[in-house]
């Protein structure tokens, strides 16, 4: 499906060009509130909490307090319990609070009833994410991909967006006295459908973005394709410019990076190699959020290596490696070979790395800001991803073409012209073996 290059965001997809700036605009101040169920430790929680923090950092909002309930399950109508709720809200009134974040998404139902009920506004992670995204998104592919995700979480909760305008217009009733619909439920129906819409012309762009992909990657033929992957703020686009000298923005904060950039990634192998960055990962990251970037996803469905970058100085690393494989493998990605890399060494004593290199004897240790260990990083990605074998082999002169093959998909370590023939010695994929297979030399 084509259409013309133009910013559709702008001029065809926004519905409400404002409601996410919103957020940043208005909501300046925030109490933090998460549920602590049975199976929780309350370090887990706190940690859990922090991260939310970070979250409204990025988002810019300022955390004035963090409140915590502990039961077992969610109140169907509110989330939390009432007692709760008004303790909470008379403390937000009193610290003159913007928002209310709760640690996990809310239905409608809930978000509309603590809203009505408690009179302070609330907003969910997801929200929060969602927020974060839309300020980051940069290219076309990243800004359809997030107001696509906009669109599915807008489209359930469109009644707390329009219930206002009833409220303040009180019932309306016809000449004849039967009750009929207020203006808000009115708006509902018309806005439902232009979200559909909107939502079924976007997944059509992506589509066609995803197809676009899908030829280019039949096109590159021999090329090896690398992922960078891992949880939020691990290093990834640090590693990413250390590696091929790119110029990715780089910010300490979640999710600086949302498109996913490709360079040439030179090896010694002179073998075609393409590495690519990508978006970071979360726990609890919303379903409907992966599924609307699953264009940039694909990069890492069809790596052939995946490079699972840690920040091994975060106290919960062996957590997010979980929700990071976790992730991967709701994609289908989880039977792509990976190699472990724990980034950020420098922040951490070398006690802690000896028990972390037991404990992860296949990882790779590096800090990624060093360049001298990034050529180590080079031949641990070479064994990993080419299987490399050292080879001698006697050409006859009349496949003189094969030198010439050679040169291009193995490292010559040796050539020697004889009498007998062109000798070499060489560093050669196990793909590419067959080429020379019956001039080997024992």
């Amino acid at each position: 499906m084509q259409f013309e290059e133009k910013d559709y965001l702008v001029e065809e997809y926004d519905l409400e060009p404002d409601s996410w700036e919103d957020l940043e605009q208005e909501g300046k101040t925030a109490f933090l509130a998460a549920i602590v169920r049975q199976d929780e430790t309350e370090k887990d929680s706190q940690a859990s909490l922090d991260e939310l923090e970070r979250l409204a950092n990025t988002a810019g909002i300022e955390v004035l307090g963090r409140y915590t309930q502990r039961r077992n399950n969610p109140e169907r109508a509110s989330y939390f319990g009432k007692g709760f709720l008004e303790e909470i809200s008379h403390r937000m009134h009193q610290a003159q609070a913007d928002l209310l974040i709760v640690n996990e998404e809310l239905n409608p139902i809930q978000q509309r009833n603590i809203e009505q009920n408690f009179s302070i506004r609330v907003i969910d992670r997801t929200e929060v994410i969602l927020s974060i995204f839309h300020d980051h998104a940069r290219t076309r592919e990243a800004k359809l991909q997030v107001k696509l995700a906009e669109l599915q979480y807008q489209l359930p909760r469109l009644r707390r967006l329009w219930g206002h305008f009833d409220k303040e217009r009180g019932s309306v009733r016809s000449s004849g006295g039967s009750a009929t619909r207020g203006m808000g439920e009115k708006q509902i129906e018309i806005d439902k459908r232009l979200i559909r819409t909107q939502i079924r012309r976007i997944k059509e762009e992506i589509a066609a973005i995803s197809q676009n992909k899908e030829t280019q990657r039949k096109q590159r033929g021999r090329t090896k394709k690398i992922c960078l992957v891992g949880y939020t703020n691990a290093g990834k686009s640090t590693l990413f410019n250390a590696l091929t000298e790119a110029d990715v923005l780089v910010e300490d904060k979640l999710f600086a990076t949302l498109d996913s950039t490709s360079r040439q990634l030179k090896l010694s192998t002179s073998f075609p190699v393409v590495i690519s960055d990508t978006v970071g990962f979360i726990s609890n990251l919303p379903h409907h959020l992966v599924a609307s970037f699953s264009a940039t996803l694909m990069e890492v469905q069809d790596a052939d290596l995946l490079l699972h970058l840690v920040d091994v100085s975060d106290e919960r690393f062996e957590y997010y490696i979980g929700q990071v494989n976790q992730v991967l493998k709701g994609l289908g990605a989880d039977k792509i070979p990976q190699l472990l890399v724990l980034n950020k060494t420098d922040c951490v004593d070398s006690i802690f790395l000896t028990f972390v290199r037991k404990r992860f004897p296949e990882a790779l240790q590096i800090c990624a800001l060093k360049k001298d260990q990034i050529p180590e990083l080079l031949e641990r990605i070479e064994k990993e991803l080419f299987h490399i074998q050292a080879l001698k082999v006697l050409l006859p002169y009349d496949r003189g073409g094969l030198v010439s093959l050679l040169h291009d998909i193995a490292v010559v370590q040796a050539e020697e012209y004889r009498t007998d023939g062109i000798y070499m010695e060489v560093l050669v994929n196990q793909e590419d073996i067959y080429h020379i297979q019956e001039y080997l030399l024992t």
